[in-house]
Parts: C-alpha cells; structure tokens; sequence
C-alpha cells in the first residue's frame, strides 16, 4: 500500500502511540507536543518547506521563504496559547546554491525571529538535490493559557481570528501569473502567525488550532480529537472582497477556497455561551454532539466529507 492510499493522516494514525513518559502531556496528534518540565510547560514543533511543493523561487523571494518558514512554527506555537522562545533551523542545499540566496533566507529568518524575540540557537546544513528548509521549535506555554484541539465542549460556539481562502487565492494567482491583487498575493508570500490575536483572552479558549490546511480540515482536527461534531454556518466564514475578485477571475468558488485551501494561519478556536462576550473573532460555527462535520447554508446542512490540503493525496 503506498502513501497516497492512506494520506498524509492515515500516516500519523499510524505512527502515534500513546507517550510513555509521564511528562509527555501532549504527544503527537496535536499543533504542539507538550512537555511537562519541573514547573514550566513547553511546547514543541517542528514545520519542513520543501522548494517545488510549498514554495517556487519563480514567485518567492528568499527572503520570503525565511520569514514564512519561521511565521508557520510560531503559528502553532501560538495555537496552543504559547510564545516562541527557540529556533533550530537546518537546510538541505543543492551544492549549486549562490550564497547570496543562503544570506536572503536567513536575512527573512532574522527579521521574523526579531519580531517575535526568538532565537535560532542552531540547526545543520547538508547538501541535496532541492533546497529544503525545517525549523523545530520550542515555545513556553502558562497552564491557564493551555490551548488543545481535544477540549471542545457541545454548544461551544466556533470562531476564527480573520479571513479564510486569502492565500490560496494567492497562490492561484502566483501560479498563473495574473491579477493584481497585492493583498491575496501577500497573503501567501508573507503569511502571518495570529498568536497576538488571542492573547488578551486565551484563558476563555477550550479549543483551538491553527488554519494551515483549510477550515474543514482543522474543524475535523478538533471534533475527533473532543469526539464531538460541528456545524459551519457558510455565510458567516469571513472573506476579504479581494479574494472573492480573485477567485472569479480564476473561474473558482471562494468558499472552496476558504474550506479546503489552507496556509491562512488564523486560528480556529471554540469558546462556550457564557464567554461569548470575553473574546473577539468571527463567528462561524458551532460544536454539537452530533457527530460530523456540517455546512449550513439556505437553511439546509451537508455532510462535508472532503477535507483540506494532505501532502499524499
């Protein structure tokens, strides 16, 4: 059975067992593992860009390529309700590689890790057919500010921190080089982690997750691991203007876009009634006992069964 049979999920079920160390709170199945040490929990991750699949030096500058390889891992630090504080970034290199391009990536790197006070304290570089990128991660994570995909709650109400479908319409853009839409091209070249969104109010969060590979699949992420269902309202999932003009342009659906895209970067996250008024965000859906995921739309629901990006299918 090869890979594109079972997916990039279908792998992760796979390899998961459950951690035997007892300061594991938090294996893989999550944004983040967590790892209990002493007094203070940590978070760790890990993100890889592989030129040619998450990114094209035909469109993206190098520079471009560091800050987003940095921005993806601090969004799922932040989707944990943690802040990055530790960078290791290592490089597969093809050996033709100019080394100014190598000064660009890590310039890109530089500036977002300034941004967010992290430091790159190591990593590796090694030779390869294709430039690669991978960064792990380790951030620090306040207990009362513990954020997980598997604590969503019935009548909990789901809400995101910003537009959906942006970079994929970016990305579409980039790809058949038209339109002149700077903010969805942005989007996707510059992509921004929305950990600050959330901080004033984390400790009313039950459950949350980072948009990075389209609302239904991270909805699904949530409602199997809280073994709970959900409802998404479509008319309430915010879209910028620019993105709709995008999608018409490329003959596309920007709900599509916004479902199934991913790379957004918002965050995802439920909250209950009774907090409702402690938080900021769009409402655009919410968590029932009802197992599945649905659209609701002109007063009928679908089941959705297609889901966002997987790297094998």
């Amino acid at each position: 059975m090869d890979l594109s049979r079972i997916g990039e999920f279908g792998i992760i079920k796979r390899i998961t067992k459950k951690p035997i160390d007892k300061n594991i709170l938090i294996g893989i199945g999550d944004d983040t593992a967590i790892i209990k040490l002493k007094n203070k929990l940590l978070a760790l991750t890990a993100d890889t860009l592989v030129e040619g699949d998450h990114f094209s030096l035909d469109y993206f500058t190098p520079e471009q390529v560091g800050k987003k390889a940095i921005e993806i891992n601090v969004s799922d630090i932040g989707s944990m309700g943690g802040i990055p504080k530790y960078a290791l970034v290592s490089l597969v290199l093809p050996r033709n590689t100019d080394v100014k391009i190598v000064d660009a990536i890590y310039r890109g790197i530089w500036q977002t890790c300034k941004k967010y006070k992290l430091e790159v304290v190591g990593g590796n570089i090694t030779h390869g057919k294709q430039l690669v990128i991978d960064v792990s991660m380790l951030g620090e994570v306040k207990k009362e500010n513990l954020c997980l995909r598997s604590t969503a709650k019935p009548g909990d109400f789901i809400l995101v921190t910003g537009p959906l479908g942006t970079s994929t319409a970016g990305l579409n853009l980039l790809l058949k080089n038209i339109g002149n839409y700077n903010k969805v091209r942005k989007a996707h070249l510059e992509p921004e982690a929305s950990l600050y969104k959330v901080k004033p109010f984390l400790r009313y969060i039950n459950a949350m997750i980072d948009v990075s590979d389209g609302l239904a699949s991270e909805v699904q992420h949530i409602c199997e691991q809280s073994k709970v269902g959900a409802v998404i309202f479509k008319d309430n999932i915010p879209i910028l203007e620019e993105t709709r003009k995008a999608a018409e342009l490329l003959n596309a659906n920007p709900i599509d876009y916004a479902l199934y895209g991913g790379e957004d970067f918002e965050l995802v996250f439920t909250v209950s009634e009774k907090n409702l008024s402690k938080v900021k965000g769009f409402l655009i859906g919410e968590i029932r006992r009802k197992k599945g995921v649905y659209l609701y739309s002109n007063g009928k629901e679908r089941l959705i069964k297609k889901h966002g990006y997987d790297h094998f299918l």
